[in-house]
């Protein structure tokens, strides 16, 4: 292997325009800081269906950004696009261009393998692994070749502590992930992915099977590690979005009435505030308000 991740962690770049999303500042709103992520005219299809069109956005360093819509408007199929998890499923292609950090995440040269060492990914359901707290954490890291004991240690507990649950389960390392609350089994998943030190933590509606202390929890912790990492989350609670996110995106669908079919399109990015309290497109406005489901 020619050192991939090279092909992956580039220079940073300033932020690319938005050309195709409308959206428009909140008033005293601070500019952008680095482009994480640039999206250009980006589709995705499965074989000949095409399920999401012309998407067009930057995503910015230490923030977190939603993802909000209807279901079956392309939202998780973006945020896949992020670090190529589309790439496991049959006959998916992404046309257009994915910048990470001024590099192309889909040139030839490049190994999805390193694109997900960098770009971490928590799914919907909490999936810890048939091991103990402790494996389960210090998975990844052995994976990338971690043998030494004390390091493996400080690594552990290092990722548990960011997510909020070292307090909770340093006395019971031995025993298994699949022991713990929905709740805690999901900071293990996020602390499993921090272990290895991402740059960029995906979240495909991470709270949509916790009750809302469990939910409260796992907001604390976005909010607590946005410090560090740079966030994106996909979520149908509305009211999650403006609660934890600095950025929203609002993606709708749009339906050919001949073939039955529903394609993904990004309606409007921007701002959080600006999303909920004076959207541009009249769709938006009726979705956050509302009027549309």
């Amino acid at each position: 292997m020619n050192e991939p991740e090279q092909n992956v962690i580039a220079n940073p770049q300033s932020a690319e325009p938005e050309s195709q999303v409308r959206s428009r500042p909140a008033a005293g709103a601070p500019g952008p800081g680095t482009a994480i992520f640039a999206a250009q005219d980006v589709s995705v299809y499965y074989s000949s269906f095409r399920a999401v069109t012309d998407v067009s956005l930057s995503i910015y360093e230490n923030e977190i950004t939603a993802f909000i819509g209807p279901s079956g408007c392309g939202k998780t199929t973006v945020l896949r696009t992020l670090n190529r998890m589309n790439d496991l499923v049959a006959g998916a292609r992404v046309e257009g261009e994915v910048h990470y950090r001024g590099a192309s995440l889909y040139a030839k040269d490049v190994s999805p393998t390193a694109v997900r060492r960098r770009i971490g990914m928590v799914f919907q359901k909490p999936n810890p692994f048939p091991k103990s707290i402790f494996d389960n954490v210090a998975y990844g890291p052995r994976i990338n070749g971690i043998r030494n004991r004390g390091e493996l240690n400080e690594i552990v507990e290092r990722a548990l502590r960011q997510a909020a649950l070292w307090d909770e389960v340093k006395n019971r390392l031995n025993a298994s992930g699949l022991s713990l609350s929905g709740g805690q089994a999901q900071r293990l998943c996020i602390a499993r992915t921090l272990a290895v030190e991402p740059d960029v933590v995906l979240m495909d509606e991470p709270c949509s099977a916790l009750d809302p202390i469990a939910t409260g929890a796992i907001e604390d912790l976005m909010r607590e590690i946005k410090s560090r990492y740079t966030i994106v989350i996909v979520t149908h609670n509305m009211q999650q979005a403006t609660r934890v996110s600095d950025r929203t995106a609002f993606y709708s669908v749009l339906r050919d009435e001949h073939s039955d079919t529903r394609t993904g399109v990004l309606v409007e990015y921007g701002r959080t505030e600006q999303i909920f309290e004076d959207p541009v497109d009249s769709r938006t406005k009726a979705y956050v308000t509302g009027r549309m489901g």
